[in-house]
């Protein structure tokens, strides 16, 4: 099971009443339905894929409505052949859209009455809905972090970015495929989702996994980090020393004065050492204090006097 999957049944199984369970079932009806017209009057046809968000969608649909419902299951005719889970209601379909607040009379509305979202609370339950109706996220042990919501309409998707702006989500939109995505990109954010959605579980998981990947990833820049400057400071440790060499193959050295040769000393002993570390070694031995920029300052004249030697 994906970490999508997982979270939709962690949500699909909370406990909604009153207008949260209407919040939730308005954003589940409105991008999960159709409407037809036949004989029979008006119908209204819910289809799903995840058959934890179907029974969700019965139960909601039962307990407020108390209306008769028939359900199927059909296979796709693709490749994967994965099942489509449906829900069929012939009874007060406009009385359950009209209290939805997304019935019009020129059908489904793009985006529900504001009174669905009024308060916080149905915010939370309406994201959810949309979450279970439409949403993905990645799993964080990913490269890269990414939740979205996908909608028919240009309209529902800014409605989406409206609602999360309220829990100080930024979501960007995009189209894809006919279909307005509304996605988050920054991990803290879609760990904040989650919370708003009251995914605990998920979210414990999202963050344990994510913040060790972010610390191992961290770790293993300063590894690196440290690599490349044990590597410097091996290279330039070793043009010092060749410097040293001329110097002293052409009997220079005893002719520089005692600063310079302190620090020739220093590096002939400690061939490893770092200017910082030999900047310390130094102030330990003499007690006088000189910094690393003192220090390479210093072989750099060394460096200079080589370099007239050779030519």
């Amino acid at each position: 099971m994906s970490f999508a999957s997982e979270v939709k049944q962690e949500v699909a199984q909370k406990v909604m009443q009153g207008n949260d369970a209407r919040a939730e079932l308005s954003a589940l009806v409105q991008l999960c339905s159709s409407l037809s017209l036949s004989s029979h009057g008006l119908s209204l046809r819910i289809s799903v894929e995840n058959s934890a968000v179907a029974r969700r969608i019965f139960s909601l649909l039962k307990e407020r409505y108390e209306v008769n419902l028939e359900m199927f299951v059909k296979k796709k005719m693709n490749l994967k052949k994965n099942s489509i889970y449906g829900i069929e209601v012939y009874d007060d379909v406009k009385d359950i859209l009209t209290d939805l607040g997304i019935y019009s009379s020129r059908g489904l509305r793009d985006t529900p009455l504001k009174t669905i979202v009024q308060t916080d609370n149905n915010a939370r339950a309406y994201l959810a809905g949309c979450f279970l109706a439409s949403g993905s996220v990645n799993s964080p042990e990913k490269t890269h972090y990414h939740l979205e919501l996908s909608t028919n309409t240009e309209e529902h998707a800014q409605f989406m970015i409206d609602l999360l702006a309220r829990f100080y989500i930024v979501g960007k939109c995009i189209e894809r495929r006919n279909k307005y995505v509304v996605y988050v990109k920054t991990a803290e954010k879609i760990a904040d989702f989650l919370r708003i959605i009251e995914a605990e579980q998920s979210l414990f998981t999202y963050e344990d996994i994510r913040l060790a990947r972010d610390f191992n990833n961290s770790l293993r820049r300063i590894t690196n980090m440290e690599v490349a400057n044990e590597m410097k400071t091996q290279a330039a440790s070793k043009k010092q020393l060749e410097d040293i060499r001329i110097l002293r193959e052409y009997g220079r050295v005893d002719k520089l004065d005692e600063k310079l040769k302190e620090v020739i000393l220093l590096r002939e002993e400690f061939e490893e050492a770092s200017l910082q570390e030999l900047a310390a070694i130094y102030e330990e031995r003499s007690g006088n204090v000189v910094s690393k920029s003192g220090m390479k300052h210093r072989f750099n004249r060394i460096h200079e006097l080589a370099e007239k030697i050779k030519k």
